[in-house]
């Protein structure tokens, strides 16, 4: 894994917030005997035999819809599905005791609300102030036998960009762990983000489909293809809160879930987000330069120094209970600060031709 395919906001080359993926495929009727591990590792790209011993392990590897032990042969016609993370083993998480916001927690899972800032787990260049660092050390509090071995991941199952606020959930169990991530695979999550974005928006409402794939010349960014021919498949669904002459409030939620996606589909449709830096939000988009103009705006990205973008929302079902669950996350200071600003400034300026 090189430098600059690593994605800044995560420290990962994954090109997916939803940490799991599913594999399917069928043995050939001529395929003799062998262990379902080495038989995967040779047709996955990426897989290793620990990833494939842990999801094993997990019930995340079907056969013939139901859960197999390591030592299992394939035989010819099995039917084969694979729910894992098959990106490359990650640093090893080091426990740091820090304050950690947990909305809820219980024996199965627990959500916490992320701040902006903080990346979710370790990679090249993030090793320590992980969000996993400090869930590791607060777990390992409670349980001093729990270690990667024991819960993968520390139970990760989806993410949220660095310098992006809000919530996420964490199992705690395997069993919790392959639930969630089914249901994020089969995208049955509840996620609503709420975006500042440039421009007033032409539609009330509407749905950006693009698929979302790391930009073909600068490797660090993501870009929008229409047309399918590089990336996956993206789908975010926005509507529109409150609208403020140059900049608008849209909740956006999420059918896929893709790294950047809300940054580049918003982009892709001439609305970056504000003060996003990546994507052409940190300067004036929309209005005039003038000098009282740009002070406001300068203001505004000094109070908010970040893509204008918060995890709202988050609902699933419990993995235990079936009970469906619903977090809702009020908006953070730097957001919600430059949120009323705007709204005064276009109550102001409203009538002078915004």
């Amino acid at each position: 894994m090189t430098d600059e395919l690593q994605d800044p906001d995560t420290g990962t080359a994954d090109n997916n917030d939803e940490l799991y993926e599913r594999f399917s495929l069928v043995v050939d009727k001529g395929q003799d005997p062998l262990r379902i591990d080495k038989f995967l590792m040779a047709r996955i790209e990426g897989a290793t035999r620990n990833k494939l011993q842990q999801a094993i392990n997990a019930g995340m590897v079907l056969v013939n819809g139901k859960e197999i032990k390591s030592n299992y042969k394939i035989k010819p016609q099995d039917a084969i599905i694979v729910y894992s993370d098959m990106s490359p083993d990650e640093t090893d998480v080091v426990p740091e005791s820090m304050e950690l916001n947990i909305v809820y927690e219980d024996t199965d899972l627990m959500v916490i609300n992320k701040p902006a800032g903080m990346v979710v787990h370790p990679g090249s260049g993030n090793y320590t102030g992980t969000l996993l660092n400090g869930v590791s050390y607060y777990l390992q509090q409670q349980n001093p036998t729990i270690s990667e071995d024991v819960l993968p991941r520390f139970g990760l199952v989806h993410r949220i960009d660095k310098n992006t606020s809000g919530l996420l959930v964490l199992a705690k169990t395997d069993k919790a762990m392959r639930h969630l991530a089914k249901q994020f695979f089969d995208h049955t999550v509840k996620r609503q983000y709420v975006a500042l974005v440039w421009g007033d928006m032409e539609n009330d409402s509407g749905t950006v489909v693009a698929h979302v794939g790391r930009h073909l010349r600068f490797r660090k960014l993501f870009e929008a293809y229409p047309e399918g021919d590089h990336g996956k498949e993206a789908i975010t669904h926005y509507k529109v809160m409150e609208r403020f002459g140059y900049v608008t409030l849209v909740q956006c939620i999420l059918e896929t879930g893709r790294t950047h996606q809300i940054r580049v589909h918003m982009k892709y449709i001439g609305h970056p987000l504000f003060s996003d830096d990546f994507y052409g939000g940190d300067k004036i988009v929309k209005g005039t330069v003038y000098s009282k103009y740009k002070q406001f705006v300068d203001n505004c990205f000094a109070i908010c120094s970040r893509q204008a973008l918060h995890a709202k929302t988050l609902g699933f079902i419990h993995p235990a209970t079936g009970e469906e669950l619903f977090f809702e996350a009020e908006l953070p200071t730097d957001i919600a600060t430059v949120i009323d600003k705007w709204r005064a400034y276009s109550s102001v300026v409203g009538n002078k031709g915004m």
